[in-house]
């Protein structure tokens, strides 16, 4: 939260801190955050399963692993170029988590509803960032 203050609100708001990072450190991160987010698939996908499809869901999971370490580079480089993109996906994350709640309470939203606000949204920041990018195409050629 604290990159996201700094990169919004500039180098006043930067505070001192000291940041490690090894491979080894971003590996188990990484593998860390895939197995929380899919864990609950995992069980589910294990417990449905016949014992002759195991095989085949654990490939099914280390071949998600390998893809979302391969995109992970990509994502981030986006990511870091357009900030605004930390927001949105924290708002999806608070949506998805009100939705969630919602749902324990056994307060139903429909899902069309909460696509259409995702599909917007993203609509939107695509239609910003292309905006952006002629801006300042134009104010390069203009020599500002």
């Amino acid at each position: 939260m604290l990159e996201i203050h700094h990169t919004l609100e500039g180098a006043a708001a930067e505070r001192a801190a000291r940041v490690l990072a090894s491979f080894t450190a971003i590996v188990l991160q990484i593998a860390v955050i895939d197995i929380v987010f899919s864990l609950d698939s995992v069980f589910t996908a294990v417990g449905l399963a016949r014992p002759d499809q195991v095989p085949i869901m654990a490939a099914a999971i280390i071949a998600s692993i390998v893809v979302m370490m391969w995109l992970s580079g990509p994502v981030s480089a986006f990511v870091e170029e357009h900030p605004t993109v930390k927001i949105l996906a924290l708002a999806f994350l608070i949506l998805v988590g009100v939705a969630l709640i919602g749902e324990g309470l056994d307060f139903h939203i429909p899902k069309g509803y909460l696509y259409f606000a995702m599909a917007f949204s993203v609509l939107v920041e695509m239609i910003n960032i292309r905006l952006r990018k002629l801006l300042d195409a134009r104010r390069q050629r203009s020599g500002r």
